[in-house]
């Protein structure tokens, strides 16, 4: 089981106006590496919530959930985030360095690789990701289009071996969508797994092995 996430069994609930909503009831799900799944629903069906319990942002109530061997209840914030790369359906929550560059090489020089060898593979990226009339700027600045690019830019630095993205066609025009699908099927050659949330119908049969549906308003 070293090369899946197990889900098993979660429970998950939260208060709303005095009343429990429940969200996850004994809900189980393995995730393979090397394969596409798209998570799809209405919206309050629970799929962000469920990206969240997998990252461990958020703790379930009763249950597991095994990354790749490892019981995230062992596991810290920091310690899921050099396995698993998440990319937010808000990327500007998790862009703060002053300028483009400088949010790419953080995540390298972070963990000790030299700034030469990160600038490198940072130039890199945003060639791939057509940030280079930005690379400069602020990413507070940026359209939303070009903050979602650079998040999962930053995320694909560290090189994790799976990857969430939350809604990660949004904002993205034809040109820019294929770009990310090449992106995507390169990882894929390399066997790194997905978790997608979309409700991005074309996005979702080009790429998906797996399509899981959550059902329900909340």
């Amino acid at each position: 089981m070293k090369d899946k996430i197990i889900i098993d069994k979660i429970s998950f609930s939260y208060i709303n106006h005095n009343k429990e909503v429940k969200v996850f009831d004994k809900f189980s799900l393995i995730l393979n590496n090397g394969e596409v799944t798209f998570l799809t629903g209405k919206n309050g069906s629970g799929k962000t919530t469920l990206t969240k319990l997998i990252m461990g942002i958020i703790k379930p109530t009763s249950g597991s959930i095994k990354l790749f061997g490892s019981d995230t209840s062992d596991m810290t914030l920091g310690q899921i985030g050099q396995i698993i790369g998440y990319v937010f359906q808000y990327p500007e929550r998790q862009l703060f360095a002053p300028s483009v560059m400088e949010q790419l090489i953080f995540p390298l020089t972070f963990k000790g690789v030299s700034k030469e060898e990160a600038v490198e593979k940072a130039e890199e990226m945003i060639k791939l990701f057509q940030l280079t009339k930005v690379r400069n700027s602020y990413p507070y600045f940026l359209s939303y289009g070009e903050k979602r690019r650079l998040a999962l830019a930053s995320v694909l630095m560290s090189n994790p071996k799976y990857l969430i993205l939350d809604e990660p066609t949004t904002s993205l025009d034809k040109e820019r969508i294929l770009v990310l699908s090449e992106v995507l099927n390169s990882l894929k050659a390399k066997k790194i797994g997905m978790l997608i949330v979309s409700h991005n119908n074309d996005f979702i049969k080009s790429h998906g092995d797996r399509i899981i549906e959550l059902g329900g308003d909340l």
